[in-house]
């Protein structure tokens, strides 16, 4: 058996900034962990992480994983059975990271996505190219609301390139902003 693939992901729903900037937890949205499940699968990665530190959250998440994988959906829909059997949910940014250190036995290099990112940016094809060695485990981070919070940017060893389109409207869903940068990172 081959060593699991070195790259995950991971939408946070804690320490996220508000429209008013504040440090805020967002609410889980069904269509995201549909299509990111999706995206995940179609490029081989290894887990699609959903990190929402409110238990009623996590409760619901939990729900609409068990259909696809254990109840009626996972008959209905066997692709989606497929693409949910590497939704992991978790509490925190740190359980991630840590379930990554226990499957690599070493700790990710984390990447930050975001469409307000600026200063020292990796391009995608940097990134790809780091990926490609694959002597590092990667989780990239994308986030709701409005930017990741400072406690989240000083985990951080990488911030990516945010996609851009050519005017000056940049607010894509985070689903159509994952499926984007997959490809860019891992497609053919």
């Amino acid at each position: 058996m081959s060593a699991p693939h070195p790259v995950s992901i991971a939408l946070l729903h804690d320490s996220v900034r508000d429209k008013k900037g504040r440090v805020s937890v967002t609410s889980v949205a069904n269509a995201d962990i549909h299509d990111i499940a999706r995206c995940a699968r179609t490029f081989g990665l290894r887990k699609f992480y959903i990190v929402t530190p409110i238990l009623k959250q996590r409760i619901l998440v939990e729900k609409i994983i068990d259909h696809w994988r254990y109840g009626y959906g996972r008959l209905y829909n066997p692709f989606r059975k497929e693409a949910f059997s590497l939704v992991d949910l978790r509490e925190s940014l740190d359980d991630v990271i840590a379930d990554m250190k226990d499957a690599f036995g070493k700790y990710p290099r984390i990447v930050l996505t975001g469409a307000g990112l600026t200063g020292t940016l990796l391009s995608c094809a940097e990134l790809r190219e780091k990926i490609s060695k694959r002597e590092e485990p990667y989780l990239i981070l994308f986030g709701t609301g409005w930017g990741f919070s400072e406690q989240i940017f000083a985990k951080a060893h990488y911030f990516l390139e945010p996609v851009r389109g050519i005017s000056d409207y940049n607010h894509l869903s985070v689903r159509s902003a994952a499926a984007i940068i997959l490809d860019r990172l891992l497609g053919r």
